[in-house]
């Protein structure tokens, strides 16, 4: 993958970001919308960065705990875990942020670990990130009943799928029937070595310490968008925070599931869309708090995620890991 593919990636997620929310607030109205952003107390915006930022840490003191249980960490300090993790925030913008992956491929030049065996990290990370995200959903379920089906749908299949992967005998099985498929043979070792792994980030106890951490997590997040909120002018009150934890979680769910680029589109539109609901926003002001959330949230992952890779790059650029020089990023 060459750093210019990379960059040619991001750039496209970003005028496609720009794009939704051009479209957005031609349907709102530029203009309000152009006001609303002139009135926000920008004096919280560092308040907002820095509940994005616990967000971070959290969610890297996560990555690296599922590092070292897999016995994964032999060579890699604790700076090289951080930014291998902000590295792969870059990759957000990816179909249900598959691309961290990328993180596997990073680690795999730090210590040589096979990202067949790593891999399933960035599926338990996003397992986790799921389920904390339906349990904030679920605080604030009243507010809105139409999204209780979604919510039930949401559960069902992620319990569902925690309860296979638990299974060994039903795993394996899946897996010995994948082998007699054509090219079967080549596939089914690495899907082996990836359920190893994912067997064991889904013992209930790990499940539950990972599952915590990205609840509190992603609350800061949430109280992230609170604030964004309360800086255009909404009463910060109890109330207010329920609705700000739901829709937030809700909206990015929604994104999640729509497999869209950084759930481009179908967050933006969702969160919106509950803004006018349930808070009573007019929508150009709805709009305005949406695009904010964003910038402090997906597109300042991106920008800190593309920071850590260049430091990566020059930190190992004697071991070869990322030859600037040539332009690429030499993955396995």
């Amino acid at each position: 993958m060459s750093l210019k593919t990379l960059q040619g990636k991001i750039l496209a997620s970003l005028l496609l970001g720009l794009a939704v929310l051009v479209v957005i607030g031609l349907v709102s109205d530029l203009r309000e919308v152009g006001r609303d952003l002139g009135s926000f107390r920008w004096a919280l915006l560092p308040a907002v960065l820095g509940f994005t930022l616990l967000n971070y840490i959290l969610r890297g003191m996560k990555w690296d705990y599922y590092l070292r249980r897999l016995g994964l960490g032999d060579g890699v300090s604790r700076l090289d875990s951080g930014l291998i993790f902000t590295a792969g925030m870059v990759m957000a913008v990816t179909p249900g942020k598959l691309g961290e992956v990328f993180k596997s491929y990073l680690l795999r030049r730090v210590n040589g670990v096979a990202v067949s065996v790593s891999a399933p990290i960035v599926l338990a990370e996003r397992l986790t990130d799921g389920l904390a995200m339906l349990l904030l959903m679920a605080l604030g379920l009243t507010l809105y009943p139409p999204a209780r089906l979604l919510f039930v749908v949401l559960l069902v299949a992620t319990v569902a799928g925690i309860l296979v992967a638990q299974s060994r005998r039903l795993s394996l099985g899946i897996i010995d029937r994948v082998e007699g498929l054509p090219l079967g043979g080549r596939i089914a070792p690495k899907l082996r070595n990836i359920y190893t792994s994912t067997a064991q980030l889904l013992d209930w106890r790990i499940l539950l310490v990972s599952t915590v951490i990205s609840v509190v997590s992603w609350g800061f997040e949430c109280v992230a968008f609170y604030y964004v909120l309360v800086g255009l002018g909404v009463s910060g009150t109890p109330l207010l925070l329920l609705q700000a934890t739901f829709i937030f979680a809700a909206s990015t769910l929604f994104g999640l599931v729509s497999f869209l680029p950084g759930g481009l589109g179908a967050s933006e539109v969702s969160s919106v869309g509950l803004l006018v609901a349930l808070v009573g926003q007019s929508a150009s002001a709805a709009t305005t708090a949406t695009i904010i959330i964003r910038f402090c949230t997906l597109w300042f992952g991106v920008m800190l995620g593309a920071a850590a890779l260049a430091w990566f790059g020059r930190r190992h650029a004697e071991r070869g890991e990322i030859r600037e020089g040539q332009g690429s990023v030499p993955l396995p």
